[in-house]
């Protein structure tokens, strides 16, 4: 327990302190997710929500929620999916684009201050003991 008691403490942590920073841009970290990884999926940074919902994790009414949420911003827009047109596909705007890489880069800045106190060789060892630990839980 020692162990699993530090990481749910940890993981608790850092999700709390993810959600501090982000609330700077504005957004939460599901949204965060959403629009992370509809820039990952190259220009013209369009999916379809279902593809969106298994990255994400998400079911299908609360990634409806957050699309309306990110559309309302104008960091997203829905377009008519031209293989069939019953379905609408989600779509980076330019807004989306600029916010999400600054709040990615803010992300990115918190993470590496996260860990500030340990030497490479102890990230490298952090890494390498929590890879494994996932690992042997998949």
């Amino acid at each position: 327990m020692e162990v699993i008691g530090r990481l749910l403490h940890l993981g608790a942590l850092m999700q709390a302190r993810a959600g501090e920073h982000l609330r700077v841009h504005g957004l939460s970290y599901t949204e965060l997710d959403v629009l992370a990884t509809l820039r990952r999926s190259g220009e013209p940074y369009r999916l379809s929500p279902t593809a969106l919902r298994k990255s994400v994790l998400l079911t299908s009414g609360a990634m409806t929620a957050c699309l309306n949420r990110l559309e309302q911003r104008g960091l997203i827009c829905r377009s008519p999916d031209e293989a069939d047109r019953r379905s609408l596909m989600a779509n980076l705007t330019a807004q989306g684009v600029e916010l999400v890489d600054a709040a990615i880069a803010h992300h990115f800045a918190q993470a590496d201050q996260a860990v500030a106190g340990l030497d490479p060789a102890q990230r490298a060892e952090l890494a390498r003991l929590l890879r494994a630990f996932r690992l042997q839980l998949l």
